[in-house]
C-alpha cells in the first residue's frame, strides 16, 4: 500500500504558510449563475479531471471521499493520489488530494466550490507542493509553469462541464 508523502495532510485547507520548500498555486475562476450544483457533481465524479485534455482517470474510481485513492494519468506519467478531506456545506463544497508515493510532486491539491449570494459560482484550486520525482526537480521552475497550465485546463473544463444542461 502506497503512503502520502507529505506529513502536513490537510495543509490547503489552512490560512497559515506553505511548509518550507513547497509552493503555493492559487486559481480562481467564475463558473457562471445557477452551475453550483452540476459543477459538483462534475467535480466529486471526477468528470472534471475526465474532461481535461491529457488527464485519464480510471471509470470505476468511485466519487471524491475521505481515503479514495485516484491514479491520474498524464500520457507516461502516473500521479497516485488519495482524498485527504472534503467539505460539503450548503454553499461550500469540495475536496482535496494527497500525493502517494510515486506522484512525481509531493504535496496536497484543492478544489473547491463556493455558491456566491447571486446564485454564481466561484471555483478556487489551491495546491501546495513540491518537486518529487528527479524529472519534476530538473523541470524548476518550468514545472510550476505546467502545473499552472493543468490548474487552468481543469478550471476551463469544469466551467464547460457546468454549463452544460
Amino acid at each position: 500500500m502506497r503512503d502520502l508523502t507529505y506529513s502536513d495532510v490537510g495543509m490547503t485547507a489552512k490560512s497559515g504558510p506553505a511548509p518550507p520548500g513547497f509552493h503555493v498555486l492559487r486559481l480562481r475562476t467564475s463558473l457562471g449563475l445557477g452551475t453550483y450544483d452540476r459543477a459538483a457533481e462534475a467535480l466529486f465524479g471526477w468528470g472534471m479531471h475526465r474532461a481535461t485534455p491529457l488527464i485519464r482517470v480510471s471509470d470505476d474510481t468511485p466519487h471524491a471521499a475521505p481515503g479514495v485513492r485516484v491514479l491520474l494519468r498524464a500520457g507516461p506519467l502516473r500521479a497516485p493520489c488519495q482524498v485527504v478531506w472534503t467539505v460539503n456545506e450548503k454553499h461550500r463544497t469540495g475536496f482535496a488530494y494527497g500525493t502517494l508515493t510515486g506522484h512525481p510532486e509531493c504535496g496536497e491539491e484543492a478544489f473547491v466550490l463556493e455558491r456566491l449570494p447571486d446564485n454564481s459560482t466561484e471555483f478556487t484550486i489551491v495546491a501546495i507542493s513540491r518537486p518529487s520525482a528527479w524529472y519534476t526537480k530538473a523541470l524548476g521552475p518550468g514545472g510550476r509553469l505546467l502545473q499552472q497550465a493543468v490548474a487552468r485546463r481543469y478550471a476551463t473544463s469544469l466551467q464547460r462541464l457546468a454549463r452544460t444542461t
